[in-house]
């Protein structure tokens, strides 16, 4: 794997995945070329180095041309999953409340890749407010109040505030690397 190819990755990470990385969101998506140089050493080096933090890369799925990468941090999304509102609508989908994390995560793989669109839970994994996960699913992805990183159906104010902090974690990283460093050190993961 060439330096370019490994800033170019990071540098998609840090775009993409800020929020998660910085432990402000238990997950996230990338979406990459199934083909691209470097990808799968790319996500080796960091699941070796960021495990410290309880971060984890993996392919959710991949079609004919991209993989659809999921970054999570395993604390987090552990203590989302669990709530009982989220485990709840879970269940509605057909998840069963002992399986470990890493079977949730097949479980969302399988469903990702079974559908042509992806399943209403990915919100749920991803952080997003129940309310807004079920108001997406009954409005059928219409009437909502705010479009920014989801639907938002509930609390636009709290919404807007969470946006912001995405934004904040995105431009603190993509800055940390246009002045040099890599995304290890802007982590401070060693």
């Amino acid at each position: 794997m060439s330096q370019s190819e490994l800033r170019n990755f990071e540098r998609s990470m840090a775009y993409h995945l800020a929020p998660a990385m910085l432990g402000i969101k238990p997950a996230c998506l990338m979406s990459m070329e199934k083909n691209k140089d470097g990808l799968e050493e790319n996500v080796e080096l960091f699941n070796s180095r960021a495990y410290t933090k309880g971060m984890k890369l993996t392919v959710l799925c991949e079609c004919k041309s991209r993989k659809l990468l999921f970054l999570y941090n395993e604390k987090l999304l552990s203590d989302r999953l669990a709530d009982n509102r989220v485990r709840k609508l879970l269940e509605s989908f057909g998840y069963d409340s002992r399986m470990t994390l890493e079977q949730q995560i097949e479980r969302l793989s399988g469903r990702i890749s079974a559908s042509e669109d992806f399943p209403h839970e990915i919100g749920l994994f991803l952080g997003y407010p129940v309310d807004d996960v079920t108001g997406f699913i009954q409005n059928k992805g219409r009437n909502y109040l705010l479009c920014g990183y989801w639907k938002v159906y509930s609390d636009e104010n709290r919404a807007r505030r969470i946006f912001s902090n995405y934004d904040k974690c995105r431009n603190y990283l993509c800055n940390k690397l246009a002045q040099g460093e890599s995304i290890y050190q802007a982590l401070k993961i060693s």
